[in-house]
């Protein structure tokens, strides 16, 4: 017996006094963070932003085997939101679908959510119609012609089947039902709701495909409204995908038991806490940055100079710096290059690494 044929679906229950402390916990951590993140400056706060919406959107696809293109993600939100970035690059137009419905879901977190802007998310995700080089039903519903929604494992002839969804014919009543649920139930806590949504959508699998993603957006949206702010400084959907194994055992669990959720919810709090712990560990990173910059500022330096930093504070960036990649990646002569680091190292900005001679190389100085 499936979930949603138990005799009280949809009356999800839990023990609140056994979610209190990871719930409590989860509160101290998310003030936290967004305490330290309004004392770093504007810049900063909106790369930090952008990093962690990229990951949401990569990540998010890869829990569904899908590999995006991460500048490609990057270069898309950086363009939607008006942030001036080095390096932007043409994004698919699946990606900028994806990239446009994560936006509406966590920027306009307060709207209600209605058939319509699903459908307008549906729409976004698939814009040519067509997940891989099968035609879905785009922008709707899925129809009893698309068979049954399984999820299966194992050769051909020996399938295990580990969900099987409501039949199509009742989606349209399942959906009515939990949209009433989500905006009308103003008393719940918006963490607790994000578990109880997530769950709940999955579990109706009201699309041909892209549900899983939409219900990741689902829960970006109820997290921003539990932080009160638009911008993303944590990423549950990254969480998830280093969990994934994991995640889809909590799924199949639920998805086979009775509408006391407590062990759900209980797993879906603990991973939204480590997202919040990799979260500050990122934060580290960023309040490296602003010291650097601040130590920075009381010399004069170039445009080169400015430029080479910011590329070696980049995720992206591999090794140490040498004469030959600095004059390379800055388009002038190795004299000049040379005589860039030589300041930057006497600023302190530039720390030379041990092996010396035609191995001269340079790195970032450390934290403070």
């Amino acid at each position: 017996m499936w979930i949603y044929e138990q005799s009280d679906w949809p009356h999800f229950k839990w023990n609140a006094e056994a979610l209190a402390y990871k719930l409590a916990d989860i509160r101290y951590r998310q003030g936290l963070l967004l305490g330290k993140m309004a004392g770093i400056g504007f810049d900063l706060k909106q790369e930090a932003s952008l990093k962690t919406l990229t990951s949401d959107i990569v990540t998010s696809s890869a829990i569904e085997g899908e590999l995006l293109n991460r500048e490609e993600v990057r270069s898309s939100i950086a363009r939607r939101l008006g942030i001036d970035i080095a390096g932007l690059v043409p994004a698919s137009r699946n990606i900028d679908g994806f990239v446009e419905m994560m936006i509406d879901a966590t920027h306009n977190f307060s709207r209600d959510l209605t058939e319509e802007r699903l459908f307008a998310w549906h729409s976004a995700l698939f814009p040519t119609g067509r997940s891989g080089m099968y035609k879905i039903a785009v922008g709707q519903w899925r129809t009893p012609e698309s068979g049954a929604m399984q999820v299966v494992s194992g050769a051909v002839g020996r399938e295990k089947i580990h969900f099987e969804a409501p039949h199509a014919d009742k989606i349209s009543d399942e959906m009515v039902a939990f949209l009433n649920w989500f905006n009308s139930d103003t008393t719940l806590d918006p963490i607790i709701k994000a578990g109880v949504a997530h769950l709940w959508f999955v579990t109706i699998h009201p699309f041909e495909d892209g549900n899983g993603r939409i219900a990741r957006a689902i829960t970006d949206m109820l997290l921003a409204r539990a932080d009160g702010i638009s911008e993303r400084f944590y990423s549950l959907s990254s969480q998830i995908e280093a969990e994934r194994k994991d995640y889809y055992f909590q799924l199949e669990r639920q998805q086979k038991g009775a509408t006391d959720v407590t062990g759900w919810l209980e797993w879906f709090l603990g991973c939204l806490g480590r997202a919040l712990e990799r979260a500050e560990d990122n934060l580290k990173s960023i309040i490296y940055k602003t010291e650097l910059w601040n130590h920075f500022k009381q010399f004069s330096v170039n445009e080169r100079q400015r430029m080479i930093i910011n590329l070696m504070l980049d995720d992206s960036f591999e090794g140490y710096m040498n004469t030959s990649k600095y004059a390379k990646l800055a388009k002038c002569s190795n004299d000049t290059a040379l005589r860039d680091i030589q300041e930057l190292k006497a600023y302190g900005v530039f720390i030379q690494n041990i092996a010396g001679g035609r191995s001269t190389s340079y790195r970032l100085r450390d934290p403070v």
